[in-house]
């Protein structure tokens, strides 16, 4: 049997208007650290290299070069975090930061927040949940209430769905169709 090919993404660079400003953002706000920094020397602009990963040298660059009248041409960036209490915190903190365009979002299969970095970049910071739905899918996420009523609430609004079922299966369900073994 011949292995299939199947290269992962692992950091995504994007050119920035203001590096200061952006490095500021994303190390102060994002919690994310410098791991290097430097002048490139096939691209020869400033980059700023981050992680939020011991193993990983960096999962997102910051380059300079966009130019000022430049919109953003990401459709998103997205952030993991583990629990619904980080995801409660990190919604917390970009709000007290003035970002535009927050809001909750319940997918079903996963609850994020959403809002634009400095330059108008779309973040996502989400957490998977232990179920799936066909997406897209979109409800309200109010923080607001307990980490018990989310799970609650999630788990309704998902078993009404006609292709719901738990992650392990779909995962399993996945793996069958990339031609892996399951679980």
């Amino acid at each position: 049997m011949t292995a299939t090919l199947r290269p992962a993404l692992t950091h995504v660079g994007i050119y920035v208007k203001d590096l200061a400003r952006m490095t500021r953002f994303y190390t102060e706000i994002m919690n994310l650290h410098i791991s290097d920094r430097g002048h490139g020397f096939s691209m020869p602009v400033n980059l700023v290299f981050l992680t939020a990963d011991p193993t990983k040298h960096h999962q997102f660059i910051l380059a300079e070069g966009r130019a000022a009248d430049a919109p953003s041409s990401i459709n998103q960036a997205s952030f993991k975090v583990i629990s619904l209490d980080e995801l409660r915190t990190m919604y917390l903190r970009v709000k007290s930061e003035g970002v535009n365009r927050l809001r909750g979002i319940n997918h079903g299969n996963a609850w994020s927040v959403y809002f634009e970095d400095p330059e108008g970049n779309t973040i996502e910071i989400y957490l998977d949940t232990p179920w799936y739905v066909r997406q897209p899918h979109g409800d309200e996420l109010d923080l607001s209430l307990s980490n018990d009523a989310i799970f609650k609430l999630t788990e309704e609004i998902c078993r009404k769905d006609a292709h719901f079922m738990p992650v392990s299966q779909w995962q399993d369900k996945m793996r069958r169709e990339l031609g892996l073994k399951t679980a």
